[in-house]
Formats: C-alpha cells, structure tokens, sequence
C-alpha cells in the first residue's frame, strides 16, 4: 500500500469515527485522500493537555501525519483546515448516514481521490440545508468508485433508455424494460426511464424521479451490504415515531 512503513505528511483526512483505547488513547477511523479507510491511533488523545483533544472532530477537513507498518498507524500529528461549518440537525444525521456507508464499504488502503471530494463537497452542501438530491448525487459516485456503477444510459440488451417506459432494474444486468402488462408501480426494483435519465444528469427537478431514484439507491446498497440495516435509517426511523 502507498506509504506502507513510512511517514506520511499533511495528509487531507475526514475522521469518520473514533472509539476510546486503553485509558487515554482513541482509535480514529479516517478517511485520506490518498490513502482511502485508514485506522490510526491518536496516542493520549483524551488527556485533558493533549494537543489533539478537540480536534479529531467528524464532518472537518484537516490534515493528518501518521506513521507506523502495522495496520493501525500512529498520528503524530493533526491540524483543523477550517472552512466548514459545524453540521448540527438534519445536517448532522446526513452526515452520519455518508460516514456509515463509507466505514461498511469502503475497502481499507483503498485511495479514492474523486470521492474524498464529491464526499467534501457535499458536507460543504449539507452545512446549507441538506437535501435529498445532494444524497442521492453522493451515493451515485459512491457506487461508481466502489465498481457497482449504475446502467443508467442504455438497458440490459444495450438498447437506450426511453423515458416513457417503466424498467425492472436487476442488479447484476441493469435495467430491464418491461411491457404494460408487466408494470404494476409497487415494486421497489421498478423505475421509470425518465428517473433514468435524470439520474445520470444529476436532475432531481422532477418529484417522481428523486423518490425513484432513493428507493433504487436504497435497493443497490442493500445489495452490497448484505442486506444489512443501516443504524442511522433506524435512528432516523425512531425519532419520527410520535
């Protein structure tokens, strides 16, 4: 792996979580650009005098040295790159959903330079009012620097989408056109050509297609995570329940 044994200097890291180890030490999930899912070990970070007690925060750009052949490396040092603001609310539950999603898929020591942008520009976004489009947008390049890109300019039998027709979109084939018959509007897996469309545009513009476009992207990482349950959808779940 790149700087496998070596120093790394003023690396551009997101904390993506951080847990307590031994008495004053924090393990620090992070996300390097890079250098993709890294574990590093922030030595007596939780000591009241520590120079990175309050930094290592979720959601801010820094930069981050570390060094260390194991797979967990020791930081030596991190500093606040400032410019964005604090996420609170909706923003903050958002933002939890981007960080679950990247430390459940995202290989280790696996650089994805594009992403750790389209993931900084969006949190940029969010701290604006997040929006369901901007998600969507995310979990799009997401998908497509993982390698589980969508088929979203041609069907299954290579002919292009038609947006007035409805698509079964099969995971592993891409969509599937179907006939009249065969469009019964309640299946998850069914999604209209103009969602299609729009979704390779990034156009959300139209309601039917951002709320397609969400139940497909909610098919796709289900997918790939094993049909595992996301712990911020239930969160987000518990708090609507009167």
């Amino acid at each position: 792996m790149p700087g496998q044994g070596h120093k790394v200097d003023g690396q551009p890291t997101f904390v993506l979580h951080a847990y307590p180890f031994r008495e004053t030490s924090l393990i620090v999930e992070a996300f390097a650009r890079d250098f993709g899912r890294v574990a590093l070990l922030a030595r007596g970070a939780r000591r009241p005098r520590s120079a990175l007690r309050g930094v290592l925060m979720a959601f801010q750009p820094l930069e981050i040295a570390w060094a260390g052949k194991n797979e967990i490396k020791t930081i030596i040092k991190a500093e606040w790159q400032g410019g964005q603001p604090l996420l609170s609310g909706k923003a903050l539950f958002c933002g939890y959903y981007l960080n679950e999603l990247l430390l459940d898929l995202l290989p280790r020591e696996d650089a994805h330079a594009r992403l750790f942008s389209v993931y900084a520009d969006t949190l940029r976004r969010f701290a604006d009012g997040p929006k369901e489009s901007d998600i969507r947008l995310f979990e799009r390049a997401f998908l497509q620097e993982l390698g589980y890109g969508l088929t979203l300019k041609h069907d299954a039998r290579g002919r292009p989408i038609d947006p007035a027709l409805y698509y079964a979109y099969e995971i592993e084939r891409g969509p599937v056109r179907l006939r009249r018959s065969e469009h019964t509007g309640g299946q998850a897996s069914e999604i209209g050509g103009k969602t299609l469309i729009d979704l390779d545009a990034g156009d959300f513009s139209d309601p039917r297609s951002l709320l397609e476009a969400k139940q497909l992207m909610r098919t796709m990482i289900a997918h790939y995570r094993g049909g595992k349950g996301l712990e911020t959808r239930k969160i987000f779940l518990e708090l609507q329940e009167p």
